[in-house]
């Protein structure tokens, strides 16, 4: 098994290194050149049925239509995750994935990589995507407008990497996100605590996932600062998501009627950053909710075989997000070991059903026509850090820590 997982995994490495980690996305349609040269970037409908037409497409048009590959700011963010990990494991002895010193130099080249993707003009650092991207028939979220989602994987990256390089100016300009969340997010008052909005443009403060990762970035900023406040404002999110959360241990995605689908990998998202929250307060008046979540996730998305499911009651599609986060979540609460049997399985079933022999993984597969489109950020970044994640974990494991 382990050797199997070793293979995939170089094998992914290799292909995400030869594209230099540019890629395509499920929502970059609107860059192409062709649709940018038409009148109809202009029409809202328009947009949103380009970029649907896109993501659901299981054919790629995007050389056609002249999309470029491009670097995504949580695409790297999360290849600069698995590239630390890749360095926890040769400090313990295994490099078989690369030496110390081709691990800390491709740390410290993505880095630096990630800070130029930095959005410009907020109040901290802050990361956006590298699409224009039509909400619904709500807004247009242009290109790099930053998002709490796509800046907190940014920053947990950027801490890990400050961790192994010690530079303490990738630290203070990491940290400056606080502010991004404080001065530049909405929020808005839920019972006991407060919900975040999604980006500086959302004025509708509903997604629950996105509301816990600026927690989640404000806990960082506590653990290094000692800012009470960062921490004061951090539990009121937390406060306000558990409350949401159901007697089952649930959560829906979002308080909008059409927000209000169960799905595996933002479940968790949830529980990596409440368990973030408490690793980076001390606060621990929260296990009682993590535990709960930990029990549906587990009993509600994953079949007995390994095959993840996306949502709670129904299988299809089958997202790569899906295998990807359970491991990263388990690791991050410190349960691993516990399921290390149920993990081997999913990450078994995802490389026979889900990689191509070239290396990348499958966006989804559905009952009918799946998407085998190779998406640096949503498929083979999530993989690569998983599986890096994976790869440590095992190691861990065997050296009896």
């Amino acid at each position: 098994m382990k050797s199997k997982i070793s293979s995939s995994f170089l094998k992914l490495k290799a292909y995400c290194e030869k594209e230099n980690f540019k890629g395509w996305d499920p929502y970059d349609g609107l860059n192409s050149k062709v649709f940018q040269a038409l009148p109809l970037k202009h029409w809202d409908l328009a947009r949103l049925a380009w970029i649907q037409g896109f993501k659901r497409s299981p054919i790629n048009f995007r050389k056609l239509l002249v999309v470029p590959k491009e670097h995504n700011a949580k695409g790297v963010g999360l290849f600069l995750l698995g590239y630390c990990r890749l360095f926890q494991l040769a400090e313990s002895g295994c490099e078989d994935f690369g030496t110390k010193e081709e691990l800390l130099k491709q740390i410290k080249d993505i880095t630096n990589l990630l800070l130029s993707l930095r959005s410009r003009g907020y109040s901290g650092s802050a990361w956006g995507y590298n699409f224009d991207w039509q909400a619904r028939r709500l807004f247009l979220f242009e290109k790099h407008t930053p998002t709490v989602v796509a800046t907190c994987f940014c920053v947990e990256a950027l801490l890990e990497s400050y961790k192994i390089t010690k530079n303490e100016a990738v630290l203070n300009e990491t940290l400056s996100a606080a502010e991004f969340v404080l001065n530049d997010l909405s929020r808005t008052p839920h019972g006991n605590g407060i919900i975040f909005s999604y980006s500086i443009k959302d004025g509708n403060n509903t997604v629950i996932n996105a509301s816990l990762l600026g927690a989640k970035i404000l806990s960082y900023s506590y653990k290094y600062t000692k800012n009470e406040e960062h921490a004061k404002m951090a539990k009121l999110a937390i406060t306000a998501a558990c409350d949401l959360q159901e007697e089952d241990g649930s959560w829906i995605y979002g308080l909008l009627p059409v927000q209000s689908w169960k799905d595996s990998f933002h479940t968790g998202f949830n529980l990596d950053a409440i368990e973030t929250y408490q690793q980076n307060t001390n606060d621990t008046s929260f296990q009682s909710y993590i535990k709960k979540g930990v029990d549906y996730y587990l009993e509600h998305f994953f079949e007995a075989n390994g095959m993840p499911k996306y949502y709670h009651n129904k299988t299809y599609p089958i997202d790569i997000h899906c295998p990807a986060q359970v491991i990263v979540t388990l690791s991050k609460l410190d349960i691993f070991k516990a399921h290390e049997v149920l993990l081997s399985k999913v990450l078994d079933w995802t490389i026979d059903n889900m990689q191509h022999e070239k290396g990348y993984f499958y966006y989804q597969l559905k009952k009918g026509i799946s998407s085998k489109i190779s998406y640096m950020r949503w498929s083979n970044a999530f993989m690569f850090n998983a599986m890096a994640h994976f790869l440590l974990e095992t190691k861990s494991i065997s050296n009896g820590s």
